[in-house]
């Protein structure tokens, strides 16, 4: 099957993959000689990406963050696999291949449509709190929280691993392939090598003195003491071992067999930051199915993932406040941009309070996306200023409870994938181990999350307690969101991205660019962003929408200029297949 790519890519490169958008990042930025070795559709299509145009196919599409990563998911689908098979495809390598963001040593969420049921099904691979984890597990002796990073490098911030049990499940209730045959990509990449890429080598170049925490860390990022440079052939055999063991035993062997004891040996045994991970935190950790969050749009419904995912409640809420409004001036006119920055301000105030693990706390998910309680909120925008304070509302609980105010921090990195196979199936995965690098630990080839540190590190203000504190085995919050959307029952976009709590605006502005504003997939990707999350306006510098920077502070805002790196992965499903690719990141959308 491996061979399949290489005999179409002629084919492939001079027809709708050609079309391809190409990056717009500087090309040495953008991996000059990085993606030796894959067929020229492939690097032609990252050659072409800042054309602006999206890939158009007829069959089936993948887009990813990594070039390697897109070519074993297209040819999974070649050889008629189902978006399931190349979603495990794809996250082995992307593992590899850009193991800051995500990995087996995380978590993620998949939101999936089944075209043979119609139906949108949710499975929560998110990571959990350790059993032995309290509600002061980032305090110190004081109560007063940690330091990020003091919180973060070390055991201390891992959580139980979903990544692996998702693939498992996912591969068992839609796949069609060999598991073993899936993983074959990743194992013999990881034992030949790879060229590191641009992107990966200025990561660890950025964070070498957190990478050198950890011996087993340093000596893969920084052999020699040394940080890996752009191009240098990077070969991990530890990585293929475990491969070969996810092949041979199934998730089995990370929550309860050998690879799951050296994870806890890790974690407990971390120099200076230990955690408390045990081997019954693997042993009983589970995927949950969880009812898919939706919300209408101008005729669309939009459907993700919900608690402990803020993501598709806050999308849904910004979309919400806007929709008795006009945007059709576009993303570069002023009263736009301050409509949709004021959304996020509510948005993000109802989700501070009100979202976290509902297995552990009420959440009011009706409530919040009620439309008699978002057509209030929606007319506290019917102004021509930014709004001069923006609190918490009032949504219609099942429980009558009191929430403080979260104050987590959640910075960015992360993945997305979005893959649409033959029989129209759809896949959207956004999938991380939360900060760069995790927590700076690796067992067997990849990194271990750090996704504790996305739980608020205060449990109580002033004596009412914070729904995302710490709690043993309960999921921290996250804002991952991914997302298809829906028009008569059937899917017609796929998208979602990296990019901390920034990632709901992200995905909310690109559903709006691509129904308000017309645009496809590969400009929505490509537009200057602008986002707020209940606080200063954070406009993307260097763009057309920093020029609005006087009028918005005229209008009221706080607003500050800064680099604003999504990885938006989105696929417009029709009559036929369009795919984008963020411009500001390595990956690219493939199909045939």
């Amino acid at each position: 099957m491996w061979k399949v790519l290489s005999i179409l890519s002629v084919v492939w490169a001079t027809g709708a993959a050609a079309q391809q958008a190409a990056d717009a990042v500087a090309p040495e930025a953008a991996g000059a000689g990085a993606f030796e070795g894959l067929p020229a559709a492939f690097s032609a299509a990252l050659a072409l990406k800042d054309a602006g145009k999206p890939v158009v196919a007829a069959d089936w599409m993948v887009a990813a963050a990594n070039p390697h990563a897109v070519k074993a998911g297209a040819d999974v689908l070649a050889a008629g696999g189902t978006a399931a098979d190349a979603l495990v495809a794809v996250q082995v390598v992307l593992g590899l291949v850009e193991p800051q963001s995500s990995g087996l040593g995380g978590g993620a969420f998949l939101v999936w449509y089944d075209a043979a049921s119609g139906q949108i099904t949710t499975l929560d691979g998110r990571e959990t709190a350790p059993l032995a984890a309290t509600p002061q597990l980032f305090q110190d002796d004081t109560g007063a929280p940690l330091k990020f990073f003091d919180a973060v490098v070390g055991g201390r911030s891992v959580g139980t691993p979903g990544t692996p049990a998702l693939l498992a499940q996912v591969h068992a209730r839609w796949g069609n392939q060999e598991w073993a045959r899936l993983l074959q990509p990743g194992i013999e990449m990881a034992q030949d090598g790879f060229a590191v890429s641009p992107r990966l080598a200025q990561l660890v170049q950025g964070d070498a003195e957190r990478l050198a925490s950890s011996d087993v860390t340093q000596g893969y990022f920084l052999p020699g003491g040394q940080p890996v440079t752009a191009g240098t052939i990077l070969k991990n055999p530890a990585y293929a071992e475990t491969l070969r063991r996810f092949a041979a035993e199934g998730a089995g062997v990370f929550y309860g067999g050998s690879i799951g004891r050296d994870i806890v040996a890790t974690v407990q045994g971390a120099k200076g930051n230990p955690g408390v991970l045990s081997e019954v935190d693997l042993a009983i950790y589970r995927v949950k199915e969880r009812a898919a969050v939706c919300a209408p749009y101008r005729g669309h419904e939009v459907c993700g993932m919900g608690p402990p995912s803020s993501g598709a409640v806050a999308v849904g809420q910004i979309l919400a406040a806007l929709e008795g409004y006009d945007l059709s001036a576009g993303p570069n006119d002023l009263n736009v941009r301050r409509l949709m920055g004021d959304a996020g301000r509510l948005a993000f105030a109802d989700r501070g309070r009100y979202l976290a693990d509902s297995d552990y706390v009420p959440v009011p998910v009706k409530g919040l996306l009620d439309p008699a309680y978002m057509a209030e909120r929606a007319m506290l925008l019917g102004t021509d200023r930014a709004l001069e304070e923006v609190s918490p509302g009032n949504p219609a609980f099942d429980h009558a409870l009191i929430w403080a105010d979260d104050e987590s921090i959640e910075l960015p990195s992360t993945s997305h994938v979005s893959i649409v196979d033959a029989a129209g199936n759809v896949a959207s995965m956004t999938t991380t181990i939360e900060n760069g690098f995790g927590s700076r630990l690796m067992v067997g080839g990849f990194l271990l999350n750090n996704e504790l540190t996305d739980f608020s590190f205060r449990s109580h203000v002033d004596g009412v307690p914070i729904a995302n504190r710490v709690e043993p085995g309960k999921r921290p919050r996250s804002s991952m969101a991914p997302t298809i959307v829906l028009k008569d029952g059937k899917p017609v976009l796929a998208l979602g991205s990296p990019g901390g709590s920034r990632i709901i605006g992200y995905v909310a502005q690109a559903i709006v660019a691509v129904i308000d504003w017309g645009l496809d997939v590969q400009q929505a990707a490509g537009l200057p962003h602008a986002v707020n999350r209940f606080g200063a306006y954070d406009l993307e510098e260097g763009t057309a929408v920093a020029d609005l920077r006087d009028g918005l502070e005229a209008m009221g805002f706080e607003v500050g200029t800064r680099a604003l790196t999504s990885g938006l992965h989105l696929i417009a499903i029709s009559d036929d297949l369009r795919g984008g690719a963020d411009p500001r990141r390595e990956g690219i959308a493939f199909g045939r």
